[in-house]
């Protein structure tokens, strides 16, 4: 396969070099932020820093020389390997405030790059990306995009073994550098064995004291663990909505592993066919539709709820003017359960949409509405007659 369009992030990302003097660009590795960096910034020629390569740290020695406006925008890359950076970009910022000065892409949280102080407040606008959208792709290809995962060279890999190996290849990496890289001082075999172990969470209440018993280690240990991955934005944990009701209310965060290729090696998964057969179907095709729908919806305040009664949602968003919620199945014949009702009522939910992988849009009762998450993730407005 060839060069995928990304016209969403492309958009995106026109338009935050356009209304801020520093914009920061988050994702995790190999999510292709370099590659939009420079479909984005071209014209005119433009200054390109990578502080994963000695040479380009070398040549930032003296940075207010290096970085003085030219008029062009300069791209720093992995710039959370070079803190000491971010308090001369406010310097140099305050003495033109100018749009599109500098593009920092980061392999990991805004905090821990460094850019989330206060010492760029005003000046920057923040933008995240992951791997690709199903509306990149086509809709005809969810299931290879859910199956593969979405960063680019697992999912444009000439054939399925070559993207098993990849993204093996990944995670070894990714564990035995990568973390490192980004200020975790952690044992990569024990990482493993933790990062495989919330494979197995994936779509469940976080439990530290359950996963700390099973992997031998401290509760305080696994908090740092799970903390490292969020940080590192390979996982999400997905907050706990809370209703003014009285009845008694989950308050631990779901976790989830954000792509789901990496989920099925993590899950020892290489073809469709073990994926159908495999107890974490539905949390994964749950996993990898919220995901898509935060990417396509990223300001919406995400959460799910769950009561100890039983009720519960998914996902719980501010999309479109609207309070919905999104209860997602793989089947292509959804229906309504008591649950839902219970949720619709409890959140006030302007709209309830079943999510499932069916074709076809229809009602299923008042303010519920079933939605094929093909259409619900590549239509142009799918929400809007909700």
């Amino acid at each position: 396969m060839g060069l995928v369009n990304r016209p969403t992030d492309i958009q995106e990302l026109l338009s935050a070099v356009a209304r801020a003097p520093v914009t920061l660009l988050t994702g995790p590795r190999q999510a292709g932020k370099s590659t939009l960096a420079r479909q984005v910034i071209k014209s005119p020629p433009s200054a390109f820093y990578d502080l994963e390569d000695p040479i380009d740290r070398a040549r930032l020695a003296e940075p207010r020389l290096a970085l003085r406006d030219t008029g062009n925008t300069i791209v720093i890359d992995e710039a959370q390997r070079m803190p000491d950076l971010f308090p001369i970009l406010r310097v140099l910022v305050d003495k033109n405030r100018r749009p599109g000065r500098f593009l920092i892409l980061g392999s990991a949280s805004p905090d821990l790059v460094g850019l989330g102080s206060e010492s760029l407040a005003g000046r920057i606008t923040f933008m995240s990306m992951s791997g690709f959208r199903l509306s990149d792709v086509g809709a005809e290809n969810i299931d290879d995009l859910w199956l593969r995962g979405g960063l680019p060279p697992s999912y444009l890999a000439d054939n399925q073994a070559d993207s098993n190996r990849w993204r093996d290849d990944y995670i070894t990496t990714f564990l035995e550098r990568d973390l490192s890289n980004l200020g975790f001082r952690l044992p990569s075999t024990m990482m493993r064995r933790f990062w495989t172990m919330l494979a197995h969470y994936h779509g469940q209440r976080w439990n530290a004291a359950e996963i700390a018993q099973s992997i031998d280690v401290s509760v305080s240990a696994v908090r740092r663990y799970i903390d490292a991955l969020t940080d590192a934005l390979v996982v999400r944990q997905l907050p706990p909505w809370f209703a003014n009701i009285k009845k008694r209310q989950v308050k631990a965060p779901k976790v989830y592993i954000r792509d789901s290729g990496l989920l099925h090696r993590l899950l020892g998964i290489g073809r469709m066919l073990d994926l159908e057969r495999h107890p974490k179907l539905g949390a994964g095709w749950e996993g990898m539709v919220i995901e898509q729908l935060l990417n396509r919806y990223p300001h919406g305040y995400p959460s799910y709820w769950r009561t100890y009664g039983g009720a519960e949602l998914d996902l719980r968003l501010e999309a479109e003017g609207k309070v919905l919620g999104f209860e997602i199945k793989r089947t292509e014949t959804p229906s309504t359960s008591k649950s839902m009702h219970i949720a619709s009522a409890d959140l006030n939910l302007d709209h309830l949409v079943v999510v499932h992988a069916g074709r076809h849009r229809f009602p299923l009762a008042e303010r519920i509405t079933a939605i094929g998450a093909a259409e619900l993730l590549t239509a142009e407005d799918p929400l809007r007659d909700l």
